[in-house]
């Protein structure tokens, strides 16, 4: 038998029933089956919309001998992220606080392995996105689970503080939150803000804030949207184009450090040598080309609205509990049995594919990505009608 590091098995087991249940037949295999309604994750279910195909083909055309030479942060993309972000936020970010990366998941792992590792220890809220916990323990860090509010799914303040010790290194945030789609209100940024201060001069150790922002463009009802960078210093905004674009298969995201973040700078030759010793970590080449159009194109928020919208009224008044998302992609619905899993199996015979709570840290609730097409959220109702009709004594 082939033997791995105990360091990769410890990775392995952060990953948990996950990566089994995502790499069987019954759920890979889900988009070849005629029918399926699929929820499962943010995949697109629609042809992607002209303008992106436009911008990406125009970005692969060469403007000289070295439009495909090796790439890094490229100056003209990270000008155009620092711009953005700028006139967005109101927050002076300039190029050089810019690192392009290939997506999010680079983003966090580059800064984690950066800051964090044996000894450490790095706080994340749960629920969380799947792979914050494999990320972290990849570093050699030790993660601490701190729960969200289980009514509103808020952050919990008293327990992050309590959660915080002399080996505290980091705490990732996520706004808006996948799986419950809850924006995080500027007054509780302010006052984590408040706590990771505090309690960094009392143990004389600087703790890091990681604000993963993958869905802050997408947030419905016309609400206002607080960055958690403005809140606290010593922060990181890591972003991918992957949901702005629904296009998860074009890796392309950065790493921003706030302005205000003392020595900042200091940071960026790591940082740096973090995303080549992770294998080239950097967008490809027409990504970057392509940045200036990209940066400007959004998927259709209205249409994920409407589909949210539909979702919600369609399963509450069949009588499912439901959070309705204030971003994101997915609805958050309740199982009407305890055993989620055996649930959701029970919704696959009809045809509807969902993710089981189980697999986020949410046993006996289920998550739905409206990222589904019109025609699959349509042909989807009766199969959550006749489930949960089933599952009632």
């Amino acid at each position: 038998m082939i033997q791995t590091s105990t360091h990769m098995a410890a990775v392995m087991g952060a990953i948990g029933k996950f990566a089994t249940w995502a790499t069987s037949d019954e759920i890979a295999g889900v988009s070849a089956r005629p029918g399926a309604c699929d929820f499962l994750f943010g995949n697109p279910h629609d042809v992607a919309p002209a303008a992106y195909v436009d911008a990406i083909v125009k970005g692969a055309q060469p403007t000289g001998p070295l439009h495909y030479a090796y790439k890094m942060s490229e100056p003209e993309a990270a000008a155009t992220v620092a711009e953005g972000l700028a006139a967005r936020f109101g927050i002076p970010f300039a190029p050089d606080d810019v690192l392009m990366t290939n997506g999010n998941f680079t983003g966090l792992s580059v800064v984690l392995r950066v800051l964090a590792g044996p000894g450490d220890e790095v706080i994340f809220v749960s629920p969380p996105w799947f792979f914050y916990e494999t990320l972290i323990v990849a570093t050699g860090a030790t993660p601490v689970r701190v729960f969200a509010d289980p009514v509103t799914f808020d952050l919990d303040l008293d327990a992050i503080a309590a959660a915080i010790g002399p080996r505290t290194r980091a705490i990732i945030v996520n706004s808006p939150n996948n799986p419950s789609g809850r924006i995080y209100p500027r007054g509780d940024l302010d006052a984590l803000g408040a706590i990771l201060s505090e309690a960094s001069e009392r143990h004389g150790r600087r703790i890091f804030l990681l604000s993963d922002e993958a869905y802050n463009r997408i947030v419905f009802d016309g609400r206002e949207y607080p960055t958690p960078v403005a809140s606290y210093a010593a922060s990181f905004y890591l972003y991918t184009y992957g949901k702005t674009h629904l296009a998860p298969g074009m890796r392309l995201g950065f790493i921003a450090l706030n302005p205000a973040m003392e020595d900042r700078h200091e940071l960026v030759l790591p940082l740096t040598a973090a995303l080549i010793a992770g294998g080239w970590s950097f967008p490809v080449a027409p990504l970057q080309a392509a940045i200036g159009e990209l940066d400007g194109l959004t998927v259709d928020v209205g249409t994920l609205q409407r589909r949210r919208d539909l979702l919600v009224r369609e399963l509450r008044g069949h009588g499912y509990t439901v959070v309705e998302p204030e971003g994101t992609f997915y609805v958050l619905a309740r199982s009407p049995i305890e055993d989620d899993e055996a649930f959701c199996a029970d919704l696959r015979e009809r045809g509807v594919y969902v993710l089981p709570g189980a697999m986020f840290e949410m046993p006996g609730w289920f998550r739905i990505s409206v990222t589904a097409s019109d025609d699959m959220v349509d042909r989807s109702l009766p199969g959550f009608a006749a489930a949960i009709a089933g599952a009632r004594p």
